[in-house]
């Protein structure tokens, strides 16, 4: 019995812990079609203010993001690494507001912005001020 009850222990911790990259389940989505769809767009941006009811891939966003910021996006596939460079950049650019209105929820002391902003800036994205 003892060794059953390790097992299934030793089990929930593997499940719980061990993913080493976020779910892929998104991956697919086509990014510009989100980004100049305003509609859908504004969707996406309402979710994660907190302002709008989110369909499960805004929830797995909202959900995963603040990992992914305290993690340097480390369980982050190179695929959602692109795509996340791609969306930043596309909202720094062209709604600047919103990266303001996000940035002050998931980093509101700035410290994702001075850990990372040298990674941004090499990348030719300015951080709005």
């Amino acid at each position: 019995m003892k060794k059953a009850m390790l097992l299934v222990f030793l089990t929930i911790l593997a499940v719980c812990f061990g993913a080493s990259t976020y779910t892929t389940q998104y991956d697919n989505i086509d990014l510009d079609e989100i980004l100049n769809n305003d509609r859908v767009y504004t969707k996406y941006f309402q979710c994660l203010i907190g302002k709008d009811q989110c369909t499960p891939d805004g929830k797995e966003l909202k959900e995963t993001l603040p990992d992914a910021l305290q993690t340097g996006c480390a369980k982050c596939t190179e695929k959602q690494k692109a795509g996340a460079e791609k969306v930043l950049r596309f909202v720094i650019e062209n709604k600047p507001d919103h990266y303001k209105q996000v940035e002050a929820i998931y980093d509101p002391k700035g410290i994702y912005r001075q850990k990372f902003g040298n990674q941004v800036k090499e990348k030719g994205i300015e951080l709005p001020k």
